[in-house]
């Protein structure tokens, strides 16, 4: 009788308590292992598993539309996400067109600036988008974020698939064919500077092409989420600075996570931002001020709720976006 009340008492008996609020997993789709995302969300990991404990890590995906796939099926509870990619998906459109648009989707932050690359070298002769026609050339993975803008930039400058011989290649794969001259340019939609096209300056005189002009003028009146930015001389083997289009990414939240795990996780983020920064030079543009830049989707109210505290956003602001949603 002793024993069996025991096991009884065993059986009754609660389990390990846990923290109000803590995240015990935390997995953050990024992108390839040679970009940005994957440099910052392994970086984002470290920071998780230090500073609450969690189970976090970093996976190496096909970045934006794979991201939003991962993150609305429980699959992943933060992933890198570029804000046309977002916009898309609320909408329904693009990729997403006949799905169910995804209106939960809500950003922990806004990141940096994504910078569309165009690289090439200077034996291949191509100075233009224009150039592109009849040659090869890589437009990242199938269904990324970097093959969605490379759709938009061909489709502004007049052209499409038909026009190129199109590879679906990630950074890496991309660059690894140009420097095999199997490839004769790649879009490389990223922060700055890629570890990718770096690499290949090194070996080659890399071109960046513009996209400026006329061409800009269309992809900006039928995408108005992209700017005007410039990639300045010198980020690899250019002299001068280059026109470019670009574009927000957003830090994507789970929508299974509630108010006080969101908080908590941004609290991590953004009082460690002195080893988010050393990640990557892209990730120096994430700030508190910046927090909502670009914003395709809503603030979660958990972020909502940090950030007020630290004096970024009003309490009444906080409320009238809380009572929206």
């Amino acid at each position: 009788m002793a024993a069996a009340a025991l096991v009884l008492t065993a059986c009754i008996a609660p389990g390990p308590s846990h923290e109000r609020g803590s995240v015990e997993f935390i997995t953050i789709a990024a992108g390839g292992t040679s970009g940005p995302y994957y440099q910052i969300g392994a970086s984002m990991a470290q920071i998780f598993r230090n500073e609450l404990g969690s189970d976090a890590s970093v996976q190496a995906t096909g970045a934006s539309v794979e991201n939003i796939s991962l993150i609305t099926s429980g699959r992943a509870e933060l992933a890198f996400v570029m804000g046309d990619a977002t916009r898309q998906a609320v909408e329904g459109t693009g990729p997403f067109e006949g799905r169910r648009q995804l209106s939960e989707l809500t950003a922990l932050t806004a990141l940096y600036p994504n910078y569309v690359q165009i690289v090439t070298t200077a034996r291949t002769g191509i100075r233009s988008v224009e150039d592109l026609r009849g040659k090869r050339v890589g437009v990242g993975d199938k269904n990324s974020g970097v093959e969605l803008n490379a759709q938009m930039i061909l489709d502004a400058y007049g052209m499409t698939y038909d026009d190129i011989q199109e590879d679906f290649l990630s950074y890496s794969g991309a660059i690894d064919q140009i420097k095999n001259g199997q490839t004769d340019a790649a879009f490389v939609t990223s922060g700055l500077p890629n570890s990718s096209i770096m690499d290949l300056a090194t070996t080659e005189d890399v071109v960046i092409v513009p996209i400026e002009g006329e061409g800009f003028a269309r992809l900006k009146e039928k995408y108005p989420f992209f700017d005007q930015s410039a990639i300045p001389g010198g980020t690899y083997s250019q002299a001068e600075d280059v026109l470019t289009a670009s574009i927000m990414n957003q830090l994507l939240v789970s929508p299974d996570l509630d108010e006080e795990q969101v908080y908590k996780m941004t609290k991590a983020l953004f009082e460690n931002l002195d080893t988010l920064h050393a990640s990557h030079k892209a990730a120096t543009g994430i700030t508190l001020d910046s927090f909502d830049e670009g914003a395709a989707v809503p603030i979660h109210p958990g972020a909502l709720r940090y950030y007020t505290e630290q004096g970024v956003v009003s309490k009444d602001a906080s409320k009238d976006t809380a009572q929206s949603e």
